[in-house]
């Protein structure tokens, strides 16, 4: 309840409620990730543009919204492991998910192998690509991942998507995480930390810039290490959902381009939601006339686009989303 006040507030401010009518009103929750990432803007930008609450003036252009009566806002979350656990036992509607971490769902692989393969997984859409930061105090001395040897290095809280892969990371640098000072902090608690100098470095998956990292680098405080070399090879073979990839010059102040890897943001939706309720939701996805509010909601949603929606496809489609897709000769 307090999500669906959260949107109609927000679109009283702009302007855009009208008069209240008796629709029925339906739930639609999608689980995010840290406030201070790139998950929890595109999130909140998602459930806006598919909420269609009564009165909501913009609603009566046909399609720019979800189903009449959909309710939907975004949550945060510890990230992309709790993520799918909570959408497959739909305790949340929906979710931003790593594509990687979706392929091990399903598998039941990686860190899925205690709780099993998550099959009530389908998918709305392939969104956006995301980097992975490695991200230093400026004074720790770190030059390249090879100095992290030694360091107080946070890698991820054990729920998230980075740990899997800052493990990974290490394992191909050949760096035995006995060799590093670990620590398992989310992304906005391993920010804070480095800020108040008691690590010196930290891992994170998100679309650049993540506001979190951007605040660090912008104050001085924290420099990105790239991603490269025989390492980052290794990497890529060893993790086939990645691809190379390169945090460009502007997308933080001072920042030259820095070598990385990127994987993609997946839109993830437990598979006993109904069929014209997700197909309603993809179709005001896609809307040409929401393509302005997707923009400003944060850079890496500028990568949403019809002709990547079905790029990678760690799980099923939902059938909703099939159906849109079909009709939209996308697949």
């Amino acid at each position: 309840m307090a999500g669906s006040v959260a949107v109609l507030a927000s679109l009283a401010g702009a302007g855009l409620v009208t008069a209240q009518t008796d629709a029925p009103r339906i739930s639609f929750i999608v689980a995010t990730g840290p406030s201070g990432g790139t998950y929890f803007p595109v999130g909140q930008a998602l459930a806006d543009i598919v909420s269609h609450p009564p009165g909501v003036a913009r609603c009566d252009t046909p399609d720019v919204c979800g189903p009449s009566g959909l309710i939907a806002s975004a949550r945060t979350s510890d990230g992309a492991f709790a993520n799918v656990i909570a959408v497959n036992a739909h305790r949340v509607d929906a979710a931003l998910v790593q594509s990687d971490v979706v392929a091990d769902a399903v598998a039941g692989k990686g860190a899925f192998k205690k709780p099993g393969p998550q099959s009530h997984i389908r998918i709305i859409a392939d969104l956006f690509p995301e980097e992975v930061h490695v991200v230093v105090a400026r004074n720790a001395h770190i030059a390249s991942i090879a100095d992290l040897k030694g360091k107080r290095v946070s890698i991820g809280a054990e729920d998230s998507g980075t740990v899997e892969t800052a493990r990974a990371l290490l394992a191909a640098y050949r760096i035995p995480e006995w060799r590093i000072k670990e620590s398992n902090d989310s992304a906005d608690v391993a920010a804070q930390k480095l800020q108040r100098g008691e690590i010196d470095a930290f891992v994170f998956v998100g679309g650049a810039p993540v506001v979190l990292v951007e605040s660090l680098i912008a104050q001085g405080q924290a420099v990105l290490v790239p991603i490269d070399g025989a390492g980052r090879k290794r990497l890529l073979t060893q993790m086939p959902s990645f691809a190379p990839a390169v945090i460009a010059a502007d997308a933080y102040p001072g920042s030259g381009a820095v070598q990385t890897i990127s994987e993609r943001a997946i839109w993830i939706v437990n598979d006993s939601e109904p069929v014209d309720l997700v197909y309603g939701v993809t179709k005001a996805l896609f809307n040409p006339l929401n393509r302005e509010l997707l923009d400003d909601s944060h850079p890496a949603a500028k990568w949403i686009r019809l002709q990547t929606a079905v790029a990678t496809l760690p799980a099923p489609l939902h059938p909703g989303a099939a159906r849109f897709y079909r009709e939209a000769r996308i697949r």
